[in-house]
């Protein structure tokens, strides 16, 4: 039930536009071997939906997409990173995916950072590693660190400085939002990976599209304030972002990770904004550092 002082804007253009989302979202977990769907959790931000995906001994991982992506869309890097470890998926309420469709009102890291407080417990009862790309980096800095919470693995993580915004991405941004379809989604997602993209369809076109036409998507979130930082001086924190990212390059987080989290930048070489999709071997490279 989503408590009305938290109640916003629905993410779905339509009811229909809905169930074509969450219908692909549900195939492709289905074909997919490894994540394995747990009981739908109760949240003050509506029903939220988590897929658990075992795997080595490695501490475990809890997973907090960005935004437009979800479960659904990461069962290549799941797969990867539950070679050395169990990986817990998290649709965010607010974003396409199988949770809640309805984005909580402003402040928004607030409520996120209180709907993770009540995520954590219901998926775990032994210390994670929260690992959180774009938009999930600052849901993860939002919450409240506990007992919980192991370490922090933020991947091109929004929350800690505006996002960058370079003319050729609103040269794909601008048409893909006018008239979707899978070739103004591949030059989106080629935009936002790193350079020497492959020819030919971009395997996430089909999806984007989908989002394209069935969604209303979200700005970034800007950056969170040293209250919502501070109390995550006790936790180990590591900040990883691709050398091409386009939103949140190397030269604009080296200064605010070292500045607020006393940590330095981990480059992704080659890798673009979706550097969690792009080296998910590198992101399981630091997580057995982290073990």
């Amino acid at each position: 039930m989503l408590d009305s002082h938290v109640r916003g804007a629905h993410v779905y253009r339509t009811e229909s536009g809905a169930q074509s989302v969450r219908s692909w979202c549900e195939a492709q977990i289905a074909r997919s071997p490894g994540p394995v769907s747990l009981p739908e959790i109760p949240t003050g931000l509506g029903g939220t939906r988590a897929f658990r995906a075992e795997g080595g001994t490695g501490t475990p991982v809890v997973l907090l997409n960005g935004t437009n992506f979800n479960t659904a869309t990461a069962v290549g890097p799941i797969r990867t990173l539950s070679r050395d470890r169990t990986v817990i998926s998290v649709d965010v309420p607010g974003q396409p995916g199988l949770s809640c469709g309805v984005r909580p009102r402003a402040p928004r890291s607030a409520a996120y950072g209180a709907w993770l407080d009540e995520v954590l417990p219901a998926v775990t009862d032994t210390p994670v590693i929260v690992v959180g790309h774009s938009l999930g980096a600052a849901i993860a800095l939002s919450a409240t660190p506990s007992p919980l919470v192991r370490a922090l693995v933020l991947v091109s993580p929004a929350g800690l400085t505006a996002a960058g915004m370079a003319p050729e991405v609103m040269r794909a941004v601008l048409p893909w939002m006018i008239g979707p379809r899978d070739s103004k989604s591949t030059r989106l997602l080629n935009v936002m990976s790193g350079p020497g993209a492959v020819g030919g369809t971009h395997p996430l076109a089909p999806w984007m599209t989908l989002v394209g036409k069935h969604c209303r998507t979200a700005l970034a979130p800007g950056p969170l304030t040293m209250e919502c930082l501070r109390p995550w001086s006790d936790t180990p924190v590591l900040v990883a972002t691709g050398s091409d990212d386009t939103f949140f390059s190397p030269a604009r987080l080296h200064g605010p990770a070292r500045r607020l989290l006393d940590t330095d930048v981990h480059v992704l070489e080659g890798a673009g904004h979706l550097s969690l999709f792009e080296r998910p071997e590198r992101v399981a490279e630091l997580l057995r550092d982290l073990d």
